[in-house]
């Protein structure tokens, strides 16, 4: 496949009621890094020159930078520090049947508002993963 251009890329996710919501007319960028632990393993018989370690378990979180709205503020807000996980579902090029989707359930954790004087109002949306990121394709 060549390479793409991020303009297509789509991004959904519950809002405080349950409702998977298209936040994409919101959204100007979307990250979802994701990280394993190491644990090392080095001892004393086989240091060597080298340390050594063992994978451990997965890590991820999401990103979402957008444009301010109440309408979003609405979704997202009540959803701050709830004690219930978010679907999501995040396609970095676009959701034609058959390109590639992450999916999962995350906190949120974060949800901050900035008024810069020189742009527009814009908000930050942070999202801790809990449990495995799912790589699929849009039906």
């Amino acid at each position: 496949m060549p390479f793409v251009h991020g303009k297509g890329a789509v991004i959904w996710l519950d809002d405080s009621t349950g409702v998977l919501r298209d936040l994409s007319a919101y959204a100007n960028e979307v990250s979802l890094p994701r990280s394993i632990e190491t644990s090392e393993t080095t001892t004393f018989a086989n240091a060597g020159d080298a340390k050594s370690y063992v994978v451990g378990l997965n890590d991820a979180t999401l990103s979402i930078s957008c444009m301010w709205d109440s309408v979003l503020e609405g979704y997202l807000a009540p959803a701050i520090g709830a004690n219930a996980s978010l679907s999501f579902e995040y396609g970095p090029t676009g959701p034609t049947s058959g390109l590639i989707k992450y999916s999962g359930e995350a906190l949120l954790t974060s949800f901050q508002v900035s008024s810069p004087v020189g742009d527009v109002v814009n908000a930050s949306v942070e999202l801790q993963v809990t449990g495995a990121v799912t790589r699929g394709v849009w039906a």
